[in-house]
């Protein structure tokens, strides 16, 4: 077979090894090369059989198993005995799925139900590489260890968490209109999630009637099962956002799974250019998941003695999370109390803006279903939050409009082994 000419410069990622039918194969390894990752396309059993003669390391390989489900477990398990330390994502059709898990995969291997596309394998690999890092000999690792170590790897847009403690200190109206001077004014493609389970109402400020709830089927699934994309069940605003809910059922509370809310956020940041999600005033489950694939949290907090508390002890809590270094401060309605200075002295975070009171002009908006920038775009309080996004942005690197660099083209295991055989001669 041919080979593709690689690129002389190494590859960011681990390598995968991909074995599918044609056109799913496709479709899987163009999605592999734009998250950066290099691949090996291996293509009939002959290839596959060959992988523990090479001397590059692979992390993944991805198989189909519907064709020989028992064949092709016994064929992974051979090659491990030969040394080669990898997991595996079996992809298989309803027929064969139950035999394939009989057939013996170990604890760390999954299996993936078609139909799947290609960026649903994508980010299946993303969450195998991290728990193959993170994992010792088939040992578990829990959504905030997974979301710890993909926030280190830096991987797709940028996901801001809009946080405190305390209720009534503008979460929402940061949320809102951050997301709408974004998505005007700096050109970028946001999803907007409101993760409030309580008391959220990010889609009523924007009038944003019959939303869909992300998580209100969930009830129904096994945790394996497939789910729909956020960016699916996402409205389009009049501003541009795209604004999605993460449950509108209070009875889907008890359902809702904080790894499946992780995963969501963390695929969801394909197909946008930033992600921001309004959080519930809690410490709970489905929160700390999300602290832990945020790239930044964003601290709103109110010039009164309440709102500080709530917010140094935020602060503390941080600090056993391991998230002390994500935080930043938004004073909201400054100067209408305690000093932006003795907040930042109170908290031990630096304040990264001031919106000042917008009064009834949210109100007004609000009423309309509109946002500040898009009904009073050449207020001061609406320069606050234009001022607000670029520090964002500026913080976050994604100031800019530059292309990724060219992904290094996949190359064929068969052109590897037969130029191996050709140098040994």
């Amino acid at each position: 077979m041919s080979m593709t000419v690689p690129s002389t410069e190494p590859a960011a990622r681990e390598t995968i090894v991909v074995s599918l039918p044609e056109g799913e194969q496709e479709r899987v390894v163009e999605a592999l090369l734009e998250a950066g990752f290099a691949v090996l396309e291996a293509r009939g059993a002959a290839d596959f059989a060959e992988l523990s003669t090479l001397q590059e390391t692979f992390r993944i390989v991805v198989v189909d198993a519907s064709a020989a489900p028992r064949p092709t477990v016994e064929a992974i398990a051979e090659l491990r005995r030969h040394g080669c330390r990898f997991t595996t994502l079996y992809v298989a059709d309803g027929h064969a799925f139950d035999e394939v898990e009989r057939a013996g995969i170990t604890g760390s291997d999954e299996l993936a139900l078609r139909p799947i596309g290609g960026e649903s394998i994508r980010w299946r690999v993303e969450a195998m590489v991290v728990r193959s890092s993170a994992e010792v000999e088939g040992g578990e690792v829990d959504s905030a260890v997974a979301g710890q170590a993909l926030h280190q790897l830096n991987v797709g847009s940028p996901i801001l968490a809009i946080f405190n403690p305390k209720g009534g200190v503008g979460k929402t109206t940061i949320a809102t209109n951050l997301a709408a001077v974004l998505q005007i004014r700096k050109g970028k493609r946001v999803l907007l999630v409101d993760a409030d389970t309580v008391t959220g109402h990010v889609a009523l400020s924007l009038g944003i009637r019959n939303p869909r709830g992300i998580a209100d089927t969930w009830g129904e699934q096994e945790p394996g099962d497939a789910r729909e994309p956020i960016l699916n069940l996402a409205t389009e605003h009049s501003s541009g956002i795209k604004v999605a809910t993460l449950t509108v059922d209070p009875l889907a509370l008890p359902h809702l799974n904080a790894d499946r809310v992780g995963d969501m956020l963390l695929e969801a940041r394909t197909g946008v250019d930033v992600v921001i999600v309004d959080l519930h005033p809690s410490y709970g489950d489905v929160n700390l998941a999300i602290f832990a694939a945020s790239t930044r949290i964003l601290v709103p907090v109110t010039p009164d003695l309440p709102a500080l508390r709530a917010a140094l002890q935020l602060s503390r809590v941080a600090k056993e999370l391991g998230v002390h270094d994500r935080l930043s401060l938004i004073v909201n309605r400054a100067n209408s109390g305690v000093s932006v200075h003795d907040i930042e002295e109170t908290t031990s975070l630096t304040a990264i803006a001031e919106i000042r009171s917008a009064g009834m002009l949210l109100v007004r908006a609000g009423n309309l279903g509109k946002t500040l920038v898009e009904q009073f775009p050449r207020e001061k309080v609406t320069g606050d939050f234009d001022k607000l996004a670029d520090k964002v942005l500026t913080l976050v690197g994604a100031t800019g409009s530059e292309r990724a660099p060219a992904p290094v083209p996949a190359r064929r295991l068969s052109a590897l082994l037969g130029s191996k055989v050709g140098a040994s001669s």
